[in-house]
């Protein structure tokens, strides 16, 4: 595999120090992660406050999810011009003003409305954010300055949402989203102070939809839709795998799921620094390793220990998002935007098939813990995609190089 070739970008100063720019940002992926996962644990008691069945209150899951897939794209395209950090803070605003609103809601209806308008502004928001770290980094450093904004989204996992489960249980559901709302009023606070102006450059609505017609940029969200299903597919039945086949009590329950949390931050800061040295290996290490260890699930549900060490090694395949987000950025050419928005559509889209795909595995008779073999060929599914990926990349630089050599002589015709 080629070493990708790293952009020439300059380098942004931010006024008060880097360190403090990343915090700021990584403040919001903490309470985005916050209120992403945490809606998945509270689900039970929102449904029983509103009088509504766990089915259809599930579907302020998937109003999020579509709020995601279609605001990542539409953000970054129509608001291409807006200066980075000020586009930042329109959008934590935007976040917050949904977590309030789902906090507020009187019923059903304008909690699936209030969950869609906090979906818009995620993928759009770490997009932004990680092409704003990785203006202030050294080029070789790109990824690791990446994982720190994403260590956000994974610490969620480790605190947030034990934290916000916490809450929903002693002070009702409407708290956890109102907590989450304050976050994201924090963090656009401290963004308007730490994070440094950065201008749109070039940037317009025209560009941005030129990212459409980069053929590696669609493989590369294929990849991640399909690949990082797996982690989904297992994340989205854990829970009752853990109390009706490892058999542990309610109370071990946030434990458990926060070794996958540990996991996910470790495999985050890990990750970033492989792909600082090749995006494509630490893609295709990542996939193989979800393979496994989605594989030993099924083995290890049986034990409290072993599971508990299977779902840290599951979380450590997260290590793939600092390659991908800047992998997408390497391959969108001038628009890198959306590239780097659109990756989270993807994560998203994964997060619908992993579901859908453990959820069918169980409907046909398998077991609980069959999620894992089923997440397990979904990672063999993006490591095919992937080599499709290299295979193209491989063809478009023999191409390029026979467009640059000097014309071979014509040979004469025998006798």
């Amino acid at each position: 595999m080629q070493h990708e070739q790293i952009s020439d970008t300059p380098l942004i100063i931010a006024p008060r120090g880097a360190g403090l720019a990343n915090l700021a940002l990584a403040i919001g992926g903490l309470a985005i992660g916050t209120g992403e996962f945490a809606s998945m644990s509270i689900l039970p008691v929102v449904a029983s406050d509103l009088h509504t069945s766990l089915p259809d209150m599930g579907h302020m899951i998937s109003a999020y999810a579509l709020g995601v897939v279609f605001g990542a794209p539409l953000i970054t395209i129509f608001l291409a011009r807006m200066p980075r950090r000020a586009m930042l803070i329109m959008l934590m605003s935007l976040y917050a003003a949904g977590n309030l609103l789902s906090a507020a809601a009187p019923g059903y209806g304008a909690l699936i409305l209030a969950r869609f308008i906090a979906g818009i502004p995620h993928g759009a928001y770490f997009g932004v954010a990680a092409l704003v770290a990785a203006a202030m980094a050294v080029p070789e450093k790109r990824a690791q300055a990446v994982s720190r904004v994403l260590l956000g989204l994974t610490i969620a996992n480790v605190f947030g949402v034990p934290l916000a489960t916490w809450l929903s249980q002693g002070f009702g559901w409407r708290s956890t989203f109102l907590v989450v709302g304050l976050l994201g009023v924090t963090t656009a606070l401290m963004v308007s102070r730490y994070v440094p102006f950065i201008a749109a450059g070039n940037a317009s609505p025209r560009r941005e939809l030129g990212v459409f017609r980069r053929l590696q940029v669609w493989v590369t969200l294929l990849m991640v839709s399909v690949g990082f299903g797996g982690l989904f597919a297992v994340y989205t039945y854990v829970t009752p795998t853990l109390l009706e086949v490892t058999k542990v009590s309610p109370a071990a329950l946030p434990v458990l799921l926060a070794m996958m949390g540990v996991g996910m931050t470790v495999g985050n800061l890990v990750g970033g620094w492989f792909a600082d040295r090749s995006r494509l290996w630490t893609i295709f290490g990542a996939l193989v390793w979800n393979a496994l260890a989605l594989s030993a699930f099924y083995y290890s549900s049986a034990n409290v220990w072993t599971v508990a060490l299977n779902l840290f090694a599951i979380g450590c395949g997260i290590a793939v998002c600092p390659a991908v987000q800047t992998r997408l950025m390497d391959v969108a050419g001038d628009a890198q935007t959306v590239a780097a928005a659109l990756n989270h559509s993807a994560f998203n889209c994964a997060n619908a098939a992993g579901a859908w795909c453990g959820g069918l595995a169980i409907a046909h008779g398998m077991s609980l813990q069959s999620t894992g073999p089923v997440g397990a060929l979904l990672a063999v599914g993006g490591i095919a995609v992937l080599g499709v990926s290299v295979l193209l990349e491989q063809r478009g630089m023999a191409g390029a190089g026979q467009q640059h050599a000097p014309a071979p002589a014509m040979e004469g015709h025998g006798a």
